[in-house]
């Protein structure tokens, strides 16, 4: 029998590790925020095979775009994010694409103001609280009827919400160190995959919580509940395992193929199924019994 809850204090540390790391990247250097919350304008252009990337940013610089973000999406389509831009600044870019590259179109452009883009920061927020809300309530709901057991109710609440702060901190990180070395932005999408990697790291939580449950109700009394979370822990590991890893796997696959639009959003997804899975395994349940033995006194 593998003893996961009998070495938890080494999970503890490694996650308390890679926390510290993506902490001190979001309070020093912060995420950088797209122009879906900060306002700008994105184009999209396709040029011909001949045109670099050294003389789009030239080109950009010249017309007083200091360090203007450029992104090659493939097949020689380059996207283009700057400041706000008005009508006539907007004809500027496409005479200076012109200029480079006389063949070269603009496929798409979009433009949001910095008062939509605020906006859209509350909404995200608010979302993102709203779902934390409604989780701890139906966590707290259907636990209602553990009183009889080791621990209270609201310590599964409790042990459930951790374990998802800590997977929106891991995520939430990463893109910090992201943003940092690599100019990764996050927009809406991310926001997407943040609030979808809640829900997936909660059910697997309660799957967990609920077969430990179940185990108390039928060998209450006869064995320790350390040894009763670590059996029902490891009789789920399997069936946790590998729903997250064939998840996992069609990521990848989308991450590989399915294109720059909605790369980092995979990305997302792919860091937050992997930290989920971790923390219901490796730290929600191990919370249930740190607290039960500190408790009685011999944690």
């Amino acid at each position: 029998m593998y003893q996961i809850i009998h070495k938890r204090k080494i999970f503890y540390f490694l996650s308390v590790a890679l926390l510290t790391v993506g902490l001190a990247f979001l309070v020093i250097f912060g995420l950088r925020f797209g122009i879906d919350f900060t306002g700008g304008s994105t184009m999209e252009f396709e040029v011909s095979a001949d045109t670099t990337q050294t003389q789009v940013e030239s080109e950009l610089t010249s017309l007083g775009y200091s360090n203007p973000e450029i992104r090659v999406l493939g097949n020689n389509t380059y996207r283009i994010t700057v400041r706000e831009l008005s009508q006539d600044q907007h004809v500027a870019i496409i005479a200076a694409f012109q200029t480079i590259d006389p063949v070269s179109q603009e496929l798409s452009y979009s433009s949001i103001g910095p008062t939509i883009g605020s906006e859209l920061k509350s909404k995200s927020l608010f979302a993102t609280i709203l779902v934390f809300s409604f989780i701890v309530l139906y966590i707290s709901w259907t636990f209602r009827k553990a009183s009889w057991g080791p621990v209270r109710p609201w310590v599964w609440g409790v042990a459930a919400l951790l374990a998802l702060f800590h997977d929106l901190l891991i995520v939430l990180g990463v893109f910090a160190i992201l943003g940092k070395f690599f100019q990764v932005n996050i927009d809406t999408l991310f926001i997407t995959a943040l609030l979808t990697v809640l829900g997936f790291s909660v059910h697997d939580t309660i799957v967990v919580f609920d077969r430990i449950r179940e185990r108390i109700k039928i060998h209450g009394g006869k064995e320790s509940f350390e040894d009763t979370v670590n059996v029902s822990v490891v009789e789920t590991l399997i069936r946790s395992l590998a729903t997250s890893l064939t998840t996992v796997l069609v990521l990848v696959a989308l991450l590989l193929f399915g294109g720059e639009s909605i790369r980092y959003f995979v990305l997302a997804l792919i860091v937050g199924m992997i930290s989920g899975t971790y923390s219901s395994i490796y730290i929600a349940s191990p919370l249930l019994v740190s607290w039960y033995t500190y408790k009685t006194k011999k944690f």
